[in-house]
């Protein structure tokens, strides 16, 4: 096909132009198993090696400048080394890494997410979104006393509550039963057929499964059906907390039991959050022998001064609302100049999916997995360009990002319709 032999050029320039990291890679596999210690970050022929980053700007091992339009997979909507976060951190640094102890910083940094996110009355703070996740099946089958969790085709809580295609080894071994992104009635049939449902997981906008929005009613339809059963609905918002104020729960105006938080909310710092209802959350009081939930680093100082710093000076309400804005114009004007090609974005706000297809995307399996090659060719033009996105199509703004850096983005999509359009159509 000539798409594939114009996808082998394209790998051939990048090995070409990327000796360094393709050297560091065989080094680094030598100690650790494929030079990788995260999967998400792996791509053949090998990955890029990246050795600073400052604003918006990415600088890798062979003396190449990207514009950052991955952002840490939506965590660093501060871009890198946000000023106001970096004297955040030296304040904490200068005043004790580990103090083994409570600290003032954890109570601030809850107190703002009980502000910010309607839905949350309580918090616990871990190290990740997956540990977020983890807390959160816990709370919920502890609560219930039940033990059965519906989630969704395609769903991504974490490295190990992974639903996509057959599952993973690495998920843990909860009691799943898997229902269909946007339909109500696959949730309808599994609640009534298994009568040990404790929660239902879900994300408001899929992150990982392709930035694919809930269609109306959709949630407002798991809202009524888990009340009605008695189940928990957990809403997933690690990488959609960012997409409002208050979070998509805010936007969509559907109010979940638990809420689940990571990625940029902890300034850059490893961060994840649970919180929810006060009588949920009640269970992990200490002072009545509830639920243990220990973690070293929950409530460590840099997160803490890191979370507090971004949510108080730099991603105010106000600050949310213009760049959602700004993402949504952006992603408006992508697909126009994709309009001759099978291809478009989805998502909503300041981050987005690349989907090679016309069609529109209700569920993962919309998305054609025969047309790969040709999201595979989009990602190396735009490395050819000078832009760093992921290979699977994800991207997602940060706030340092210029309507310079838009434009840039924007001109490269021109050149790829231009340059590769007559291959794109290929069956």
């Amino acid at each position: 096909m000539p798409r594939m032999l114009e996808l082998e050029r394209c790998i051939q320039r990048y090995t070409r132009a990327n000796p360094n990291s393709a050297r560091q890679l065989d080094r680094a596999a030598k100690v650790m198993p494929g030079g990788n210690t995260r999967s998400v970050l792996f791509y053949e022929p090998f990955p890029l090696v990246m050795t600073a980053g400052s604003g918006c700007f990415l600088d890798d091992l062979d003396g190449h400048r990207y514009v950052d339009f991955l952002a840490e997979y939506t965590a660093a909507l501060y871009g890198h080394s946000h000023p106001i976060i970096t004297q955040a951190l030296t304040e904490a640094i200068a005043n004790g890494v580990n103090l083994s102890a409570h600290t003032e910083l954890e109570a601030r940094l809850a107190a703002l997410l009980v502000e910010r996110f309607g839905c949350i009355e309580q918090v616990r703070f871990t190290n990740s979104g997956t540990e977020a996740n983890l807390l959160a099946l816990a709370a919920a089958k502890a609560y219930t006393g039940r033990s059965g969790i519906i989630v969704f085709n395609g769903g991504y809580h974490g490295g190990v509550l992974s639903f996509a295609g057959a599952g993973t080894a690495m998920n843990v071994p909860h009691r799943v039963y898997l229902a269909d992104y946007n339909d109500v009635d696959s949730v309808e049939r599994l609640l009534h057929e298994h009568v040990d449902i404790a929660a239902i997981l879900v994300e408001p906008m899929l992150g990982a499964g392709g930035c694919i929005c809930a269609a109306p009613g959709f949630l407002e339809g798991l809202r009524e059906r888990s009340q009605a059963h008695g189940t928990l609905l957990i809403f997933d918002e690690v990488m959609t907390s960012r997409l409002a104020p208050g979070g998509l729960q805010e936007k969509l105006g559907v109010t979940p039991d638990l809420i689940t938080l990571g990625k940029y909310l902890g300034g850059g710092m490893p961060c994840g959050a649970l919180g929810g209802r006060r009588e949920i959350m009640a269970q992990f009081d200490p002072r009545h022998g509830g639920l243990s939930h220990a973690g070293t680093f929950n409530n460590n100082v840099l997160t803490m001064a890191a979370g507090i710093a971004g949510l108080e000076q730099v991603y105010t309400r106000d600050e949310a609302l213009k760049l959602n804005a700004r993402g949504d114009r952006l992603r408006e004007q992508l697909n126009e100049v994709l309009v001759p090609l099978p291809m478009h974005f989805t998502g909503q706000g300041s981050v987005m999916n690349l989907h090679p297809t016309a069609s529109p995307i209700r569920r993962p399996s919309d998305s054609p997995t025969d047309r790969n090659d040709l999201r595979d060719l989009f990602f190396f033009h735009l490395l050819e360009c000078g832009i760093y996105s992921a290979r699977r199509g994800l991207f997602a703004l940060s706030l340092p990002l210029t309507e310079h850096d838009l434009n840039r983005l924007v001109t490269a999509i021109q050149a790829f319709v231009e340059r590769y359009g007559a291959l794109a159509t290929e069956a």
